[in-house]
């Protein structure tokens, strides 16, 4: 049976010309990068061309990157490293309800170490009310992190008015960006972004490494010790094979940002326009308008996602109910708890993410399945 995937929010499959430049330094070119003989020396080289490949993608300074094992790393990095070497500026953070668990349970430690956390409430579409993010910042507000694009409903906040306010009030603002680079143009000087969290296999990389993007002159304490790799800031060999991959992963996406965007949008619109048309009883989840490309979560009423999901497994799609972190819970994901959905909807919540490999044949035959579900359940 073919496989077809749809599930490219929560991973995706290494591109062959990105595994092809990461398979000399397997076996051929396996020196360390600190050692002073050409091998190791050939392989700094090859991870300073690989930041400055992922600095170009989002429009910063190649020194302004720090590569790390992920996402949720990077998340970490960003805000206990800013607020422990902060603290005595102040000890206020503020975030949403809707994000990452990684930034979420970062920030709940923190509350543990006496932090002070603002948790923002969401509309039904799950953006931030900037009002309330005006009306929460205090004297002793340090920083704000909120999401790009949250992985679940897609939604993309409204980042460059979210920085503005950052900006006024002289507090550092990060974004956790693992959802939306690759998949949204990204300039973090024009958009006043201090710190951006992303991750290679988001973007057909391989997993395990990622990066954080730090501007020049803000202050972290360091979130790894041991030696003084990536400037003294994360102690441990470095993962060359992997800081390849991720580097090329961003110069194509670079490269092929605006057809790989218009193609997902082609998609998605297709299926939401079918689905509309012709299965009764669904909801869209997060914004129609201010959304990522490929993503679209659709929640059946009265249908409980996990049977949905092993019963299109039985046709070979692979899709989720949301966060991949979320697998196992039996409650609704707090996503679509914070925009407020119904309890009938809120178990029924089917996300499909499209990517490069996708076709209008692939959404048609995900469509035709749905259907043939639903009329049976």
């Amino acid at each position: 049976m073919k496989i077809r995937y749809f599930d490219n929010a929560a991973t995706t499959k290494v591109k062959e010309d990105i595994l092809i430049e990461m398979f000399p330094y397997f076996m051929e070119s396996y020196g360390n990068p600190s050692s002073m003989y050409s091998l190791g020396r050939r392989n700094k080289r090859a991870i300073e061309d690989a930041r400055s490949k992922v600095a170009s993608l989002i429009g910063c300074n190649t020194h302004e990157i720090y590569f790390t094992s992920g996402g949720s790393e990077s998340d970490n990095m960003a805000i206990k490293g800013f607020a422990y070497a902060n603290r005595e500026k102040g000890n206020h953070i503020i975030t949403s309800k809707i994000e990452h668990h990684a930034v979420l349970e970062t920030c709940q430690n923190l509350e543990k170490q006496g932090f002070e956390v603002t948790y923002l409430n969401v509309n039904q579409d799950g953006k931030i009310d900037l009002e309330q993010l005006i009306n929460s910042i205090t004297d002793k507000t340090i920083l704000i992190s909120i999401m790009f694009a949250n992985n679940e409903i897609g939604t993309v906040q409204e980042i460059e008015q979210i920085s503005k306010i950052a900006k006024s009030k002289n507090i550092v603002f990060h974004t956790d960006a693992v959802q939306a680079v690759g998949n949204i143009p990204i300039d973090v000087r024009k958009l006043n972004i201090d710190m951006l969290s992303l991750s290679s296999h988001k973007i057909y990389g391989p997993k395990g490494i990622g990066a954080l993007y730090v501007k020049e002159g803000i202050q972290l304490d360091k979130f790894i010790n041991g030696g003084h790799q990536e400037r003294n800031f994360r102690a441990g060999t470095e993962n060359v094979s992997g800081m390849v991959g991720l580097g090329e992963a961003c110069r194509i996406a670079d490269r092929e940002l605006i057809n790989h965007i218009d193609y997902l949008k082609s998609l998605r619109d297709y299926y939401i326009s079918r689905l509309t048309d012709e299965v009764s009883d669904i909801k869209i989840n997060g914004s129609l308008t201010d959304r990522l490309p490929g993503n679209i979560n659709v929640s059946f009423k009265d249908i409980d996602a996990s049977i949905m999901l092993i019963k299109l497994d039985e046709f070979g799609i692979c899709a989720s109910a949301g966060s991949a972190c979320n697998t196992g819970s039996e409650e609704p994901s707090h996503v679509l708890t914070a925009i407020g959905l119904e309890p009938c909807y809120a178990k029924g919540a089917l996300r499909v993410t499209f990517g490069d490999d996708n076709t209008k044949e692939d959404v048609d035959y995900l469509i035709d399945c749905i259907k043939n579900i639903k009329k049976n359940f």
